[in-house]
């Protein structure tokens, strides 16, 4: 079902996309305004060849719009929506009902095959040898940043009593990593995230864990890390499914792990178990600055790269911004996902304006009482990742849930507050969430602004006033008449 090509590696995304910039750039700030301007102007990847940092070139704002987030999967936009019905069936253990059906799903196993990954003797990313992390053309991306910060890390782990070749229990995460020094930099990762609960098992052994980061890695390698995809799935096969071929490794040169054999540049390292530092503050997609926080340090050991490297970067504000974007195409992957294990939601929406993830509107099918707050809990219980979603409003199916004034109107005469809103306290939230009072804990809100049917409620409901669609159209018909 893929409609533009592959791109199995940077590069050939870069070719498809980019714009230069020659004109010389400070990697301090001035980087950011460039970016922010270009991106919320909707315009093309930027490639920067001057700038005052080492000689390496800086590409950015390569998903600045949700059609080259699309792009970035080998689809157009609209083939987004029956891609993440493809990726919902993928998860679907059903046995095939005769030969007829079974070839029928010959592209699912032709998916579960490129997921498989592809160990390789050599890779291009270990062409060369670079002698430390200041040979990197690092951002420092806000005015009150702690210092260069790396954006876009691919960082790749494993738990302590694993194989580097069991790759079913690689965890990727994309975690900004503050650069101390020449050879080491801190990686702040989330408690509830697959890196920091590998380094917990190093911890508790106390040994060092071996940590590798990929920069400019492959489009599909950059956005599989990115998914909130569910724990058991792994983020190197994922890849190979949205590539639509298989992911290429190689062995890395200091640490017992695989690596991304056609990134730009990998970063190898060990974190001590009781060896941290304090990170920040950095300017985050809140559109504000985060807290000074201990996070573990790592250690680098060798930094291998291609030939002639190009260095990825990207910025963070308050949207819309890069991650906001991304959201945008994520959100419509997920939905399928989502209806599987929770039928009657229709549409759900979680607005860029509200950092993408802490605010989420949904639509569904309403047969019965209390069914809106079954489907709160539900989300809120789904994936990690929707444990930060602090605010979700239910809404009918007769609603656009992308119009804020339907929204709105829902809110205002389906909704009364004592009956219809449902308050947790002390539940797991984003620590970057500096609105909780206490850190890591906070209230989630739910509001049910659904028609109330059965023991919801003990008066009758409001008809809402309807005309018929003739007299409608009637209408408009004689309004272009008059306009003529």
């Amino acid at each position: 079902m893929r409609h533009l090509p592959s791109f199995p590696d940077l590069r050939d995304f870069i070719a498809f996309l980019e714009a230069r910039v020659s004109d010389p750039v400070l990697l301090r700030h001035e980087m950011t305004a460039v970016q922010l301007a270009a991106l919320r102007a909707g315009g093309s990847a930027l490639r920067f060849d001057a700038h005052d940092g080492p000689s390496m070139p800086v590409v950015t704002n390569l998903f600045g719009t949700r059609e080259r987030v699309a792009a970035g999967l080998g689809l157009t936009l609209d083939q987004i929506p029956a891609f993440g019905d493809f990726l919902a069936s993928l998860r679907s253990r059903q046995s095939p009902e005769g030969m007829r059906d079974a070839l029928s799903r010959w592209p699912m196993l032709r998916a579960a095959l490129a997921a498989r990954p592809k160990l390789l003797r050599h890779g291009p990313v270990q062409e060369q040898v670079m002698p430390g992390l200041d040979a990197l053309p690092v951002q420092t991306p806000w005015p009150e940043d702690a210092g260069p910060l790396i954006t876009w890390p691919v960082v790749v782990t494993r738990p302590h009593d694993s194989k580097d070749g069991e790759l079913a229990r690689y965890y990727l995460g994309v975690y900004c990593a503050q650069v101390l020094g020449p050879d080491r930099l801190i990686r702040r990762w989330l408690a509830h995230r697959g890196g920091a609960a590998h380094h917990r098992t190093w911890q508790r052994a106390g040994e060092a864990m071996p940590v590798a980061i990929a920069l400019r890695a492959d489009p599909a390698l950059l956005l599989g890390a990115a998914l909130p995809l569910p724990e058991a799935v792994s983020e190197l096969g994922f890849s190979g499914v949205l590539r639509g071929q298989r992911t290429d490794l190689v062995q890395a040169r200091s640490v017992p792990l695989l690596v991304p054999a056609r990134a730009e540049i990998v970063i190898e390292g060990w974190s001590h178990p009781d060896e941290t530092a304090p990170e920040g503050p950095f300017g985050d997609h809140t559109g504000c600055y985060n807290a000074v926080e201990y996070f573990p340090v790592m250690r680098v050991s060798a930094i291998t790269s291609r030939r002639d490297p190009l260095y990825l970067t990207t910025v963070r504000g308050r949207p819309p911004d890069k991650p906001s974007v991304i959201g945008e195409v994520f959100n419509t992957l997920a939905l399928p996902v989502i209806r599987i294990q929770i039928p009657e939601v229709q549409d759900l929406w979680l607005p860029a304006a509200a950092c993408s993830y802490r605010m989420a509107v949904v639509r569904i099918d309403k047969r019965f009482p209390g069914q809106a707050r079954r489907v709160m809990m539900a989300l809120w219980g789904m994936l990690p990742q929707f444990s930060n979603t602090k605010m979700i409003v239910v809404v009918d199916d007769d609603l656009d849930i992308r119009n804020w004034d339907d929204i709105a109107w829902a809110l205002a005469t389906r909704m009364d507050p004592a009956r219809d809103v449902m308050v947790l306290d002390r539940t797991p939230i984003d620590y970057l969430d500096f609105a909780s009072p206490l850190e890591g804990l906070a209230g989630k809100i739910g509001v049910d602004a659904t028609t109330k049917i059965g023991s919801e409620t003990s008066r009758e409901w409001g008809r809402e006033m309807r005309l018929d669609p003739a007299h409608a159209a009637r209408a408009e018909a004689l309004l272009a008449r008059i306009a003529a």
